[in-house]
C-alpha cells in the first residue's frame, strides 16, 4: 500500500508502433489499423505495418511452387502499399512496410518485434471470436510471446 501511495502517474508516449494486418481479413484489421494510425499521428511515432504470408494456408503443391509463392508475396506487398499510403494520407509521416512468412503469431513475436523494436504492438481479432472468451490464436501468440505491450482491438 505504501508503494501505491508514493507512486506518481507518468505520461506514456510511443515512438514506434507496429500494426499487424491480416491480408485475408480486412474486417479484423480495419479498427486496429485506424487505432494504430491515430496513435502514430498523435505521438509522431514511426509506424510499422506487417503482414504474414501464412505458409500453413497453402497446400503442399502451392508451397512448393515458386510462382505461387511469388504471386502471394506480391499480393501482400501490394496490400501493404495500400495500407502505407492510407497511413501517410492520414498524416503518419514515417511508415515501414514488412512482409514475412510462416505462422503469424510466432513470426511476429519471435522475429518482427525484436527486429523492428516497437514500444507498442497492435493486433485486430476476427469477428467470429466475439462470441467466445478468447482473443484468437494468433493474437494470443503475439500477446504471450511479446516483451512489449500489445493492444488487441475489436
Amino acid at each position: 500500500m505504501d508503494e501505491l501511495k508514493e507512486y506518481k502517474v507518468r505520461k506514456i508516449e510511443y515512438s514506434k508502433i507496429l500494426i499487424c494486418v491480416d491480408s485475408d481479413d480486412f474486417e479484423s484489421s480495419k479498427n486496429a489499423f485506424n487505432y494504430a494510425c491515430s496513435l502514430a499521428k498523435h505521438y509522431g511515432a514511426e509506424l510499422g505495418i506487417v503482414s504474414v504470408l501464412e505458409t500453413g494456408d497453402l497446400n503442399i503443391f502451392q508451397s512448393l511452387d515458386p510462382d505461387v509463392l511469388a504471386q502471394r508475396r506480391e499480393e501482400i506487398k501490394e496490400l501493404l502499399e495500400v495500407y502505407g499510403k492510407k497511413a501517410k494520407d492520414y498524416g503518419v509521416e514515417n511508415v515501414h512496410l514488412m512482409v514475412t512468412e510462416g505462422g503469424p503469431g510466432a513470426v511476429i513475436a519471435d522475429k518482427v518485434i525484436p527486429k523492428f523494436g516497437p514500444d507498442l504492438v497492435i493486433v485486430g481479432v476476427e469477428k467470429k471470436n466475439r462470441n467466445r472468451n478468447t482473443i484468437g490464436s494468433q493474437a494470443s501468440k503475439i500477446v504471450n510471446g511479446s516483451d512489449v505491450s500489445v493492444s488487441v482491438i475489436r
